[in-house]
């Protein structure tokens, strides 16, 4: 603390530190009378706790960017699907300064032209969250390699996070689409059912047996196969999408089925009307949404089997 003599009023300078970190100085100036100790007592305090502030700010912003390069290192890119099969995927962390989440869409290309679509949501939100969804996702990517049935994929990979003790609960659908056959073969862990967009543009439901969340170790699922032609639209969603604070989950999904999309709207545009009628500006929760649509076959060969 030091004082300008000779000045024309009196001046005050107290320095802006802690421990041995120095941010600059504090000066303080009046016109009348010179400052009292009781004033330069004030003065320091000032000093200190506007050092205190500038530390945690300048802490916070380290640790800030070193969880911005974390989570930007833990968004991974999906698969790429088979070229006879149009997809479109979108996903909308919580919070204005999250990058990546909980919630995750997946494709793995299979034999036969057939490709498996994914989304996961893993109980939370923020890095813990995001930390546990690769992992799932890896899982997932290895034990699809093996071309197994929706179904035993779940099992798989619930044995996989129930031997790991630290590891989140996962809701998890998995739709295997064939083009060829004009078929989707789906499984659900918890998930939300997913919806189907016809020609008209309007919105259905498609029933799946629904087995616990993987994690549990109590397995249980089991596939059921649809029709599902080139002129409809397969979506695939998180509950980010339509649940809301307070509102009953059939609620929800009613109003998913009340929106109408525009005729031969491609699975791009099917998410922009999906994500502007339900208001996903900023949302409660993670939203990760999947649409695809097959394309229609040229030749009437199927593929052949194993």
């Amino acid at each position: 603390m030091t004082s300008v003599p000779g000045s024309a009023q009196p001046v005050l300078c107290v320095p802006l530190a802690t421990g041995n970190d120095r941010y600059g100085t504090l000066v303080c100036t009046r016109r009348t009378p010179p400052f009292t100790r009781l004033d330069t007592d004030v003065c320091i305090l000032l000093a200190e706790r506007a050092a205190s502030h500038i530390r945690h700010a300048r802490e916070h912003e380290q640790v800030s960017g070193l969880i911005a390069k974390l989570q930007s290192a833990l968004r991974v890119e999906p698969g790429r699907p088979h070229p006879n099969l149009d997809v479109a995927m979108r996903y909308r962390p919580a919070g204005q300064s999250a990058l990546v989440g909980g919630d995750w869409c997946e494709t793995v290309r299979l034999h036969f032209g057939r490709t498996l679509l994914v989304v996961g949501d893993v109980m939370g939100h923020g890095l813990e969250a995001a930390v546990d969804m690769t992992a799932y996702r890896s899982a997932l990517r290895y034990t699809a390699s093996a071309d197994l049935p929706p179904h035993r994929v779940l099992r798989q990979l619930d044995d996989i996070a129930a031997s790991e003790p630290d590891r989140r609960p996962a809701t998890c659908l998995i739709a295997r689409i064939d083009p060829a056959r004009e078929q989707v073969t789906l499984a659900s862990a918890g998930h939300l059912p997913p919806a189907v967009v016809d020609t008209r543009g309007r919105t259905s439901l498609l029933a799946v047996p629904v087995g616990p969340p993987l994690g549990t170790g109590l397995g249980g699922y089991q596939s059921h196969t649809h029709r599902l032609d080139p002129s409809q639209t397969l979506v695939l969603f998180t509950d980010g999408l339509v649940e809301r604070r307070g509102e009953d989950i059939d609620q929800s999904l009613h109003r998913l089925t009340e929106l109408t999309f525009a005729t031969a709207a491609t699975p791009e545009q099917v998410l922009d009307t999906l994500l502007t009628g339900l208001g996903t500006d900023h949302p409660e929760d993670d939203v990760a949404v999947l649409a695809a649509r097959g394309r229609a076959r040229t030749h009437g060969t199927e593929p052949t089997q194993r």
